[in-house]
């Protein structure tokens, strides 16, 4: 082991005299990517700048958002138009004003949540932006862990919700970050049928990845809302997805939907923030696509760009950590889940950091930060063009390595 470690120090000291500068940190689009959607940038809207009803898209009002791109999305997202709003660039912004919505006035049929303890379920590894919102407002956060084969714990969440204090629960459904799992429908079902002792139990159903495959399966979303529907908990799911990892990150449109008492509670808060989202962006994002159909394929040309990358890692972390650690080989979104030895996953992101390569902080993607096997590292593929997410693949391989090696010795 000695030996071993000291080869893995001299591969260390080699990469860093090497200056190197590499980001596998957040999921971001690459600029290839982003030039998929330039022709956004391209459509003059003249004098056509009404929507299908009319209206002057210019103007005020128009709080559901414009009529085609919400069709457009509903058949993606297989959500009945009226239930499905389209808003600003930011599906977060949403999430974080519903949660305080809830806090401050209490979802239909319920009280405010603020003044008592609030508390959400929250499957981990999961998406830190979610649990930045919770905390940030100061909401109790319990960790539900997947079991080994990913799927979620139902037995744990159905154990959780006979907590009154349990109010909801963070989901990414498809290609969740940063497991890449997918929820069946069985499990969607016993999501929406499973007792709680909080009546204003709600779902955060974050279908940020609905549409991004990798592969040559295209499956489509499950009906969350006629599920719910069906198990006689009709307001159970808020719905979430956006176009920032579709068009362009920064000037995209987001998307809300739930049950007719969910979005009648939804326009009402609303209408106090806003007199309106960018209609125009709405309408440019319509007539750019076209249909449903003009989506999918705008998505075939992201997967082009996307699944060599996904490939390339998990060709370099085959070849350099088989027997040492595992990752997830996702079928669709942005992420891969790299499971590290226990107790080095912290170190691990130290070495590279200090080498120029940076990545997501160990522990990011659980609840206050705290991985109880300090194990998980996030990698984000898509930003770094392939020579360069090969070298930060490389690099950090050696880290783990090393770290698992200091460890042995310690």
């Amino acid at each position: 082991m000695t030996d071993s470690l000291e080869s893995l120090r001299a591969e260390y000291q080699a990469l860093r005299a090497r200056n190197l500068s590499l980001d596998l940190t957040r999921g971001k689009p690459s600029a290839a990517q982003l030039d998929l959607s330039n022709g956004l940038l391209d459509i003059d809207l003249g004098d056509d700048y009404r929507d299908a009803v009319g209206t002057d898209l210019r103007n005020y009002g128009g709080g559901d958002g414009v009529l085609e791109l919400r069709e457009i999305f509903a058949e993606l997202l297989g959500i009945p138009v009226a239930q499905l709003l389209a808003a600003g660039n930011a599906s977060l912004q949403l999430m974080h004003d519903t949660v305080v919505d809830a806090l401050l006035h209490g979802v239909p049929d319920g009280e405010p949540w603020v003044g008592h303890d609030v508390a959400f379920l929250c499957p981990s590894p999961g998406y830190d932006r979610h649990f930045a919102i919770t905390q940030a407002l100061g909401i109790r956060m319990i960790a539900v862990p997947y079991l080994a084969d990913g799927a979620l714990d139902l037995a744990s969440i159905e154990k959780h919700l006979l907590d009154p204090a349990v109010r909801g629960m963070w989901l990414v459904p498809m290609y969740a970050n940063p497991t890449g799992a997918t929820v069946d429908e069985a499990t969607a079902r016993a999501l929406v049928s499973m007792p709680a002792a909080a009546s204003d139990f709600r779902i955060f159903w974050d279908n940020a990845y609905a549409v991004h495959h990798l592969s040559d399966d295209e499956p489509a979303p499950l009906d969350i809302l006629g599920l719910a529907e069906q198990a006689g908990n009709p307001d159970r799911v808020f719905v979430f997805a956006s176009t920032s990892k579709i068009t362009q990150a920064g000037a995209g449109v987001s998307f809300f939907a739930s049950s007719p008492a969910n979005i009648a509670w939804h326009r009402k808060h609303e209408a106090v923030r806003t007199i309106g989202p960018d209609k125009l962006s709405q309408l440019r994002h319509a007539r750019f696509f076209g249909s449903a159909d003009g989506v999918r394929e705008h998505m075939r040309a992201h997967r082009e760009l996307l699944a060599p990358k996904f490939a390339l890692v998990d060709r370099i972390l085959t070849e350099r950590l088989t027997g040492h650690a595992t990752w997830t080989k996702p079928t669709g979104g942005y992420f891969v889940t790299l499971s590290a030895p226990a107790r080095t996953a912290t170190r691990a992101v130290e070495l590279a950091k200090s080498i120029g390569v940076a990545v997501t902080p160990a522990g990011a993607a659980f609840p206050y930060g705290d991985d109880p096997h300090d194990s998980v590292i996030r990698i984000a593929p898509s930003m770094p063009p392939e020579p360069e997410l090969a070298d930060a693949i490389e690099a950090l391989c050696v880290c783990v390595l090393l770290a698992e090696a200091e460890l042995a010795v310690s």
